[in-house]
């Protein structure tokens, strides 16, 4: 009897042993899949963002949580296309000198990637399709009232532990306020290294050149995360800092901000 119990305790020992290991595989492979703008996996990331030093006078502060559904769709044996959503949530005061405190809804910027279902010869992922701005805001100082579409695409390659890459886009206003035209270009180069306990360390800037004003904001964020179970929910947790490199002075923030997110996982 003590010979079974013993034997008994060996396998349910090697069986933890087993799918520790196993987990931990999946994790780091779920968290290599978040670091692919165009993986097939559906995530739900709700990123917490603050900045401050905003407007002419440096006066103004920025709360919002950007919503961002990422939804893969299966068109046929070779082609995905990934549906990115941003639906930002926004709290802001004296972004404009006098213009008091503001809350709601911002615009959308919805993202197609018709995307390769595997990767080329040499390695590399890519998507590419078209962006639509839409006029969403509920106050005019949060977003303004306007249409907008252009290209947008990513291309990136995943070696061992590192992803690196870029993502672009360009929105044009159409059917728009003359005065409140749009003409904006957004680059997020990006490299991201995860480790065998599913940490990822990533770099990027979130970069946009507005091309009426002729002016650029260049944040750099730098962010660790982890992937973790919350009962039987799969959740992505990160923390990071943005430092403002560059600044459209009556626009953008200077100086330091902070980011913080909550991502839902849908893996298949």
């Amino acid at each position: 009897m003590r010979k079974c119990i013993k034997i008994g305790a060996v396998i349910f020992g090697i069986s933890m042993i087993t799918s520790t290991a196993v987990y931990a595989d999946e994790s780091t492979d779920i968290a290599k899949k978040l670091a692919n703008p165009v993986a097939s996996m559906i995530s739900v990331p709700l990123q917490y963002n603050y900045d401050t030093d905003i407007g002419a006078l440096d006066t103004g502060s920025k709360s919002f949580v950007n919503i961002q559904p990422v939804i893969p769709i299966s068109l046929n044996d070779d082609w995905n296309v990934i549906s990115r959503t941003i639906l930002p949530v926004v709290w802001q005061k004296d972004i404009v000198p006098g213009s008091g405190s503001q809350s709601g809804l911002g615009n959308v910027v919805q993202s197609l990637f018709f995307s390769p279902k595997l990767p080329t010869d040499n390695g590399w992922i890519w998507g590419a399709g078209p962006v639509f701005l839409l006029p969403t805001a509920t106050d005019d100082l949060i977003g303004g009232d306007q249409w907008g579409a252009g290209p947008t695409g990513v291309a990136l390659k995943q070696s061992g532990p590192w992803t690196y890459g870029g993502l672009f886009n360009h929105i044009w206003s159409f059917a728009e306020d003359k005065n409140a035209k749009i003409s904006s270009t957004f680059l997020q180069p990006f490299l991201a290294y995860v480790t065998p306990e599913a940490v990822t360390y990533s770099i990027n800037t979130e970069s946009t050149y507005n091309w009426e004003t002729e002016e650029w904001a260049v944040p750099i964020n730098v962010g660790v995360s982890k992937v973790m179970k919350v009962g039987t929910q799969l959740i992505s947790l990160q923390g990071g800092v943005r430092y403002w490199a560059v600044s459209d002075a009556d626009i953008t923030p200077e100086g330091w901000g902070a980011r913080f997110t909550v991502t839902f996982i849908f893996p298949k």
